[in-house]
């Protein structure tokens, strides 16, 4: 075995002039990223369009436009939940302080880490260091704001020349190969496209459907603002691993602090448990799971990766972007073990560590599968196939 240290100089090089692109561009990157996925879940909207006769331009401005008004739709439906939560948030804000007070004087009470802690002075104290912080808070959310705005307009813009210049751009990066393998890399380019699409398409519909269960289930327990709550869990889970506690979090802390009783909580707290055991068990797999063929190792270095470079866009983006570049690598001999490391084909023996959880959902599905009402009547044994039915 020899071991070319020029090489691996070259490979750590590359490596931190990739990261550092990231982080000096990411103003840039993290637009033309998210128009670039928005792009391949745009596209066969815009082709319908075209087959309708309509020029290539406008098709691309009415599907921007279709997408447009679908995202002022339903913020204009959640709107009214909204502002419900904005106006109770002054009486929401004191009764989380008054609930963190007594946590903070239960744990002094045990540990005493403060002599003499009474809890109205923490709660002044409290609320007068929220009330200081206000201003900073203020200026930091336009400030947020203001980057939000840019960036969704460049995101816009950049979806709309993705899908305007889409052949051109093809033909350019094909330009770069040779002339013998540019079906090859045609096909490659697809196959990276198909993924996208998938995960986005996939993304969408589960946060539909498990935004619906969230919604019906906190408006069964008693929830104030159900849709409000329930879809913003859905649309957090879209982040991987930890979105699903943040958007729990949120709903289990209102329903404590709105109820004399903490059941309301755990009430919530169950019923997103469950939402996801399902979802992750049974929805998951059908709708996402054959788009992202990565092992957890993978994803879980993706999320980390993308939230340092980042942030949240990097933590949603990162994990379709690792299955991307997979099916890059697999067209490319020299690629080809880092595609073996991203991928999960290594990582499918059953060492038994599922196997109690395995159990239980096979059954949940045979109890399921007597339920199942064929849709033909079975034909009598003494029946004899014609010559055409054979």
């Amino acid at each position: 075995m020899n071991l070319s240290f020029q090489k691996l100089f070259y490979a750590i090089a590359t490596a931190f002039l990739l990261f550092a692109i990231l982080v000096f561009a990411k103003s840039i990157l993290i637009p033309l990223s998210i128009a670039l996925l928005l792009s391949f879940i745009l596209l066969p909207l815009t082709k319908r369009f075209e087959k309708w006769k309509i020029a290539k331009t406008l098709s691309a401005f009415l599907t921007i436009f279709t997408v447009i008004l679908i995202i002022g739709g339903v913020t204009y439906f959640f709107s009214t939940q909204v502002i419900n939560v904005a106006q109770e948030f002054t009486h929401f804000q004191d009764k989380v302080i008054r609930a963190f007070a007594d946590v903070t004087l239960f744990i002094n009470k045990h540990v005493s880490f403060m002599e003499n802690l009474e809890k109205g002075e923490l709660f002044n104290r409290m609320k007068g260091w929220l009330t200081d912080s206000r201003g900073f808070l203020v200026s930091k959310t336009v400030s947020n704001s203001a980057t939000f705005i840019a960036g969704l307009l460049a995101t816009i813009v950049f979806t709309f020349l993705f899908l305007i210049y889409r052949k051109g751009l093809t033909k350019a990066f094909l330009a770069f190969s040779p002339e013998s393998k540019r079906e090859k890399v045609l096909k490659m380019f697809k196959s990276v496209q198909q993924v996208g699409q998938k995960y986005l398409f996939g993304m969408v519909i589960l946060t539909v459907i498990i935004g619906l269960a969230n919604s019906i289930g906190l408006l069964i327990i008693g929830i104030d603002n159900p849709f409000l709550f329930g879809f913003l869990g859905a649309a957090l889970a879209i982040i991987p691993y930890i979105g699903t506690t943040m958007g729990a979090v949120i709903p289990v802390i209102y329903a404590f602090v709105s109820f004399d009783s903490i059941w309301m909580a755990v009430a919530v707290a169950i019923l997103f448990w469950a939402v996801q055991l399902v979802s992750d068990n049974f929805i998951t797999p059908r709708i996402v799971g054959g788009s992202i063929n990565i092992n957890a190792l993978t994803a879980i270095l993706s999320l980390i990766v993308g939230a340092v470079l980042w942030g949240i866009a990097g933590m949603i983006l990162f994990l379709p972007f690792a299955a991307m570049l997979k099916v890059v690598c697999e067209e490319y001999e020299e690629l080809k073990p880092i595609a073996l490391l991203i991928g999960n084909k290594n990582y499918q023996e059953n060492d038994g560590s599922n196997k109690f959880v395995n159990k239980w959902v096979d059954k949940i599905k045979d109890w399921l599968a007597k339920f199942h009402i064929p849709s033909k009547k079975v034909k009598n044994a003494t029946h004899k196939p014609t010559n055409k039915e054979v």
